[in-house]
């Protein structure tokens, strides 16, 4: 369960969170949603350990991040917007060098990068330099990066950005697969059909608070709008363009 608490972050004299608190329960995929500029990267960085809130906490699993990064950060898997990969290095290698940086080895860490690889249709790409890749085989190096700890928790901004629809239709049969595996799952994206079809719970941001949450019925309901997107752009109130 990932947990934010009255986080406030500011940049000088810009607020960029205003005290928000959200929960992210397990079991689920819980949708952030926003226009730009509204926090969300704030409130990932937050959770990710990269910023340290001005007051409030992020917990993970009930680990205060603030208080123990290290053992919060393992308990995430996260896929960040900028995948940063290392060109020289395969797929593959990919994997193997975080699942060392997690403390796996030897067969145990060999398997785990063979299932991974295997879940995502990498076979043809994992012992090829990720240098000259396309963006949904970037993407796909940096799901199974995410994922070889085999995290309870997990941390996905824009995963299917630049998918085709075959690619795009495995990352949502992984995320699906591990929502019933009773995990925790945090998912930014600008892609109204992809937050319907896959988010059981939204956490709505704009100008640094909370305005709205419920599932997409529920947002539905409340605004009396029938599409998605309408209803959003209700909750935030305004025409600014969700991201």
């Amino acid at each position: 369960m990932i947990r934010l608490e009255g986080v406030e972050k500011s940049f000088g004299k810009v607020v960029a969170l205003s005290g928000i608190s959200f929960e992210v329960p397990d079991g689920q995929i819980t949708g952030l949603l926003g226009p730009n500029g509204a926090g969300k990267t704030t409130a990932l960085r937050v959770v990710y350990g990269v910023l340290r809130p001005d007051s409030g906490r992020a917990l993970v699993d009930g680990v205060d991040l603030s208080l123990d990064r290290l053992g919060a950060q393992r308990r995430l898997g996260v896929f960040p917007h900028a995948q940063g990969l290392y060109a020289r290095l395969t797929a593959r290698e990919h994997i193997l060098y975080f699942g060392r940086i997690h403390g796996l080895s030897g067969d145990a860490l060999r398997r785990r990068a063979d299932e991974l690889i295997g879940a995502l249709g990498m076979e043809d790409i994992a012992d090829r330099r990720t240098e000259g890749f396309s963006q949904g085989q970037r993407v796909k190096v940096a799901l199974a990066r995410a994922m070889v700890h085999d995290p309870r928790n997990i941390v996905l901004d824009e995963p299917t950005n630049g998918l085709d629809v075959a690619a795009t239709r495995q990352v949502r049969t992984l995320l699906r697969q591990l929502r019933e595996q009773g995990r925790c799952i945090l998912f930014s994206s600008h892609v109204m059909q992809e937050v319907s079809a896959l988010c059981d719970h939204l956490v709505v941001i704009a100008r640094g608070a909370v305005v709205a949450e419920g599932s997409p019925d529920e947002l539905r309901r409340r605004t009396g709008k029938e599409s998605l997107e309408d209803a959003l752009v209700a909750s935030i109130g305004s025409e600014e363009g969700l991201a």
